[in-house]
């Protein structure tokens, strides 16, 4: 996708002495007391700011926390723990600039932090006079933030429309090359795993996918649906039957171009869902009527690990089994370890993906970790997210 890249300003030397407003996604979780539990989104947001100082630019970062409600503010919903531990990571103060949004001071070489901008009234409806406010505060608006990249908010859409410069971050730019290789360009065979609990939330995906991929594993309550189809006993397991039409159709789709859903030949049963119920393996043709299925079996397992070792690219959204639970996490653990060993691109999203793949330790062996959750998904349904279609639209312009 053709986008103006910052790094490309800081490159032609068009940044130096300029108003840079930087859009990055900081919403990290705390405690009670308001302490941040984990910092890794601000990690990731630092090279941004320290690529805009550097080129000698004045800084200004934002970022949504929380769901406040517009125009109240509340002590739990300011970004000051965010600041704080932004400029130690930073090495340098990192000043809190409250009501910002008719003019901020803050010279070249400097950079502050902007409250959060979901306290202004106007945010969530990218309310157009809001948007051109925030817009007037820059010369160069950095959208950096891939995990709101399918919201058009002020502060992320809006002021990329009226901003004089609109960019993407390098975080969201790695992002855009991260999916074009996987999905635009792949590398074939292009293996997709979707995973979750239920088909509905993934249906749009699945079906978008069933016309790109050459493999499409299903996992968790998904497969469960998707064995039913197959005309498998699945017992008392999660289930969503009416939509057995719908994954029977993707089954068709893929099989008329030549592509396969794996169906499991083997599962882990128990007959409660609770981390000491008693796995058993069964063969998938032999479930019981009282049966829950919470795991792919070790012959499943290694199937689809073979599958993913031959991959050219790898989709992973989604446990395969209830890997929370270390007697049904088996399947999973064989999925992340296969997908480390595999010499394939892999891309991997989404909340329970990438505690999986913590859990493992193989971020390394992850060709690309997305950090977007809604974002990723969007992506995979083949939506066009708003983000990348206004910042394309303005390289145009």
């Amino acid at each position: 996708m053709n986008v103006l890249r910052f790094t490309d300003l800081i490159a032609a030397g068009k940044v130096a002495g300029q108003r840079v407003f930087i859009r990055a996604d900081l919403n990290v979780p705390q405690d009670d007391a308001g302490n941040i539990t984990e910092d890794t989104r601000i990690r990731a947001s630092v090279p941004c700011v320290e690529q805009a100082l550097k080129a000698g630019a004045a800084v200004m970062v934002t970022s949504h926390l929380g769901r406040p409600t517009e125009g109240e503010f509340k002590p739990e919903d300011s970004l000051a723990p965010v600041a704080k531990r932004m400029g130690e990571l930073l090495g340098r103060e990192v000043t809190l600039v409250s009501n910002w949004v008719d003019g901020v001071q803050v010279a070249p070489g400097q950079v502050v932090m902007l409250e959060n901008c979901r306290l202004n009234k106007g945010e969530k409806k990218n309310n157009e006079e809001l948007a051109k406010k925030m817009a007037a505060l820059c010369d160069i608006f950095v959208h950096d933030a891939f995990g709101t990249a399918h919201r058009a908010e002020a502060s992320t859409y809006g002021i990329a429309q009226f901003a004089r410069i609109a960019c993407a971050g390098p975080l969201l730019a790695a992002e855009i090359d991260a999916i074009s290789k996987a999905l635009a360009n792949p590398k074939r065979p292009l293996v997709a795993i979707v995973a979750g609990s239920k088909v509905s939330t993934k249906l749009t995906i699945l079906q978008s996918l069933a016309k790109n991929v050459d493999q499409l594993i299903v996992g968790g309550g998904i497969a469960n649906t998707f064995m039913l189809a197959a005309g498998l006993p699945i017992g008392n397991s999660l289930v969503e039957k009416d939509l057995v039409g719908d994954a029977k159709a993707v089954i068709e789709a893929m099989k008329a171009r030549g592509a396969a859903v794996p169906i499991p030949v083997d599962v882990v049963v128990a007959k409660a869902f609770k981390a000491d119920a008693t796995p058993t393996v069964k063969a998938a043709t032999d479930v019981a009527a009282d049966d829950l299925i919470l795991d792919i079996g070790p012959q499943t397992a290694a199937q689809l690990a073979g599958m993913l070792k031959a991959a050219g690219t790898i989709v992973w959204n989604g446990p395969v089994g209830v890997f929370e639970f270390d007697a049904f996490a088996k399947g999973t653990e064989a999925i992340a370890r296969a997908i480390a060993d595999s010499s394939a691109f892999s891309i991997a999203g989404g909340g329970d993906t990438l505690a999986a793949i913590a859990k493992y330790g193989i971020e390394k062996q992850v060709g690309y970790i997305s950090t977007g959750g809604g974002a990723f998904l969007e992506v995979l349904e083949g939506k066009t997210l708003p983000a990348f279609e206004i910042l394309a639209k303005r390289a145009q312009a």
